[in-house]
């Protein structure tokens, strides 16, 4: 993983090493186990966090089948959006498919945050605004893009996952079939 000054710096803009060091003590090290929830659906999110090892999945349940709408990984931040901004019940449930370490901050900690540190309001608009860009992309590469093209750019973006997570949740990542991926792949293969 990264530092955390690194991290800070990537995630929200230019801060000083001092604005860093008074905000890296609202934020703990935390352990998932394998399986283990960060947190679950139409529970509320009350943690903010930066994945310093390990996988996480965000997924729900839709008609009985699951459907992942993110795969987390090293260096990058995850909470769930509904719950933890607009204390709402989550969407999505996000589960450790590996053993992982986190950086996390608490609501409680994030809310405190905001008030000792004003600054922390336009890091928050930042975070905001790059989550929805993320969306923002997702959606564009699922309209505009064949199931083959969504493989090929999530493949060279993501290789080592392929290697590290269950093939059926990429496939629904990239809203296909686990079937779709299969053929895609051995597609692949055939023409290297």
């Amino acid at each position: 993983m990264k530092n955390f000054e690194t991290l800070i710096k990537e995630h929200f803009g230019q801060l000083s090493n001092r604005e860093v060091a008074f905000i890296r003590p609202y934020f703990q090290e935390e352990k998932l186990q394998k399986n283990e929830f960060f947190t679950q659906t139409d529970k509320t999110c009350d943690k903010l966090s930066f994945v310093k090892s390990g996988i996480l999945r965000v997924y729900t349940l839709s008609d009985g089948k699951e459907i992942t709408q993110w795969i987390s990984t090293q260096n990058f931040l995850l909470t769930e959006v509904m719950g933890f901004f607009f204390n709402q019940p989550n969407r999505w449930a996000i589960q450790a498919l590996t053993e992982t370490e986190l950086l996390s901050i608490t609501k409680t900690n994030y809310l405190k945050l905001c008030q000792k540190f004003p600054k922390w309001n336009e890091i928050e608009k930042q975070l905001i605004m790059k989550c929805f860009m993320m969306m923002e992309d997702r959606i564009f590469s699922h309209l505009s893009m064949t199931a083959e093209e969504r493989y090929e750019l999530y493949f060279q973006q993501n290789k080592k996952l392929f290697n590290q997570v269950p093939l059926q949740y990429i496939a629904s990542l990239l809203g296909m079939t686990a079937e779709t991926l299969s053929r895609i792949r051995k597609r692949q293969n055939e023409n290297s």
